[in-house]
């Protein structure tokens, strides 16, 4: 499928939803009136019946009935009408992204930025038009954290393997992945895991209280019994009130218990209720790749399968909540309502606590999966990288052929190579200014991010070793830490020569290198750090706007060579084709540019 086969898919089923939105809408329009007309035909016949005595006022009653089993179809259709607009806007943000108008549209993952993570402010991978940005169709705080957690923590080989035959498989399945973003009501801003999961996974503080548990149902039928017998047989009032004392002295020492357990289930039992939805539809899907296939056997099947152990929870809830009904509540004090189903929650979180976190950790991965498969449907022209798994004694490789940036619109980017492995370790970039440099590192770095996280990149093809990134491009002082940008990035290459000890080989994107200090030491500095990578079987970049660190190349020829970009001057103006060339750039656009923009130089 090609990207307009996408588009053309994405718009018709936009119209379709469009459609399904008018006529949702015209229903709800039609119940809203139909509410009102029942209430007011309610009290016009029993002010009939009262004032006129036409009829029975019980006759009155009936538009009221109507009235409420119109309340709980309007809320069904204010659902399935929620339901429906947010399929559209997911069809409309697909269509933005196809159009390159995406930007500001989406969750742009600011939240997520760290200052201090070794590339993740380098490649843009947050805030506003960031590869978060577009990656990301997640609705569940959970989703957006693994996402971005992929994008910050390179996989290892065998994952990235089994992450790709999960989104190639995802891709196709569009009904899916519109269902999960549909699904449920606007989870984002709802569902918690942290609360969720310390509900879940804290231990029972009912289970110290079992014999109570065991006397709850009798001392229920005594309430009852001794009820009915001072209504209809004269026993008095005796019998239930010395019920009551007993009950009032075993409540004040397990309300402490019962309170945390209530509490803690009208804090979560939301959040599961929008859960379950979604798990609903994942546990009607049938799954080949091998990890998706994982995924829904930690879901379960049958009766024991999330969805439904989460339907049971429900049903507990919803009877804890009839407390609050005034009508039942008389009826809730004899029964002992309160403390039984209490119990009866306290029995599901201790069967069923633990595997909720696993239940969440599923449904955030299926969401970050869903959100690269949904980027590979929409550039489907955009390969999967071949993984190259290395042993001891062999060097890492990073080839890339037409590599292109995915924040950079097509009809706008300048695709090129990348080739470094044995026998080449690293390309010193010169070039003149806003030649393209900086963002030829960005585009090999973004990539390897995709590549590594499990999507298809943004390339002809790419082949590479599991890799460490790191990069300088936008390395910044800090008020705040009293830092200058040149002592903060001396800090970061500091991480960047720590991190050439792990256990994947170092892939370093380094601009402008120690520009902030004089041309002496920037040229002392700059070869040191280099050789210094070089040494540890680093691969890298390095860009530089002084030629001389250009040498670098030419005395170590056997492991780094120089490529550069260049630019021409046509009237008066200057232009870049943002092509990298072969060898040391030749000439300076500084004056040029400078002329071009109105200073006498």
């Amino acid at each position: 499928m090609g990207e307009a086969d996408a588009e053309t898919v994405y718009r018709q089923r936009l119209a379709e939803r469009q459609r399904d939105l008018e006529r949702w809408s015209r229903r709800e329009l039609l119940i809203s009136w139909s509410r009102l007309v029942a209430v007011v035909g309610g009290v016009v016949l029993a002010w009939l019946a009262v004032q006129n005595r036409l009829f029975s006022v019980a006759w009155a009653v009936l538009p009221f009935l109507g009235f409420f089993a119109l309340v709980v179809v309007h809320e069904r259709v204010l659902r399935r009408r929620g339901r429906i607009g947010r399929a559209a806007d997911f069809y409309r943000l697909g269509l933005a992204r196809l159009a390159g108008e995406w930007i500001g549209r989406g969750d742009s993952g600011e939240r997520f930025r760290d200052p201090h993570h070794l590339y993740a402010e380098d490649l843009d991978l947050f805030g506003h038009g960031s590869l978060f940005e577009l990656l990301s169709s997640t609705r569940t705080e959970g989703g957006a954290r693994t996402l971005a957690s992929w994008l910050m923590a390179p996989a290892e080989v065998e994952e990235v393997r089994a992450r790709q035959g999960a989104v190639a498989e995802l891709r196709e399945r569009l009904d899916l992945r519109e269902d999960l973003s549909a699904l449920g009501i606007e989870l984002r801003s709802e569902l918690e895991p942290e609360t969720l999961s310390a509900w879940a996974s804290a231990p029972s503080r009912l289970s110290r209280l079992g014999p109570v548990r065991l006397l709850l149902p009798m001392l229920a039928v005594a309430n009852v019994a001794a009820a009915l017998g001072w209504w209809l047989w004269g026993w008095g009032a005796a019998p239930l009130l010395a019920l009551g004392l007993v009950e009032t002295v075993a409540w004040l020492g397990a309300r402490s218990a019962l309170g945390a357990t209530i509490s803690g289930v009208d804090r979560a039992a939301a959040d599961l209720v929008l859960l379950s939805e979604i798990l609903e539809r994942l546990e009607a899907e049938r799954f080949e790749a091998p990890w998706l296939g994982a995924r829904a056997v930690a879901l379960g099947r049958g009766e024991d399968s999330a969805a439904r152990s989460i339907r049971r929870l429900r049903r507990r809830v919803d009877l804890l909540d009839s407390r609050r009904n005034p009508l039942f509540a008389p009826f809730a004090l004899l029964l002992l309502w309160t403390p039984q189903v209490a119990y009866a929650i306290d029995r599901w979180r201790s069967r069923y606590g633990m595997q909720v976190v696993r239940w969440l950790e599923v449904v955030a991965e299926l969401e970050a999966i869903a959100s690269l498969a949904g980027f590979a449907f929409e550039r489907p022209t955009n390969p999967f990288p071949e993984l190259v798994t290395i042993g001891d004694g062999q060097e890492p490789v990073i080839e890339g052929h037409e590599l292109a940036h995915p924040l950079i619109p097509d009809d706008r980017c300048i695709r090129n190579d990348l080739d470094l492995g044995p026998g080449r370790q690293v390309w010193v970039v010169s070039g003149s200014n806003m030649s393209g440099k900086s963002t030829f590192l960005r585009t090999c770095g973004i990539n390897v991010v995709l590549a590594l996280a499990g999507a298809p990149v943004c390339a002809r093809s790419l082949r590479l070793s599991p890799l460490q990134l790191g990069a300088t491009i936008r390395v910044q002082d800090s008020l705040q830490e009293g830092a200058s940008r040149f002592y903060a990035e001396i800090v970061r290459l500091r991480g960047l020569l720590d991190a050439t000890s792990g256990s994947r080989p170092l892939f370093f994107l380094l601009d402008e290198i120690l520009h902030g200090t004089n041309s002496h030491d920037r040229r002392i500095g700059a070869r040191a750090v280099v050789h210094a990578f070089v040494e540890r079987g680093a691969l890298g970049l390095v860009t530089t706007h002084d030629l001389a660190l250009s040498e670098m190349a030419s005395e170590d020829g056997s492991r780094m060579a120089n490529v550069h970009f260049d630019d021409s001057i046509e009237n008066g103006r200057v232009r870049f084709d943002y092509l990298l060339k072969p060898g040391v750039v030749t000439r300076s656009n500084a004056l040029a540019l400078m002329r071009e923009v109105g200073l006498d130089v």
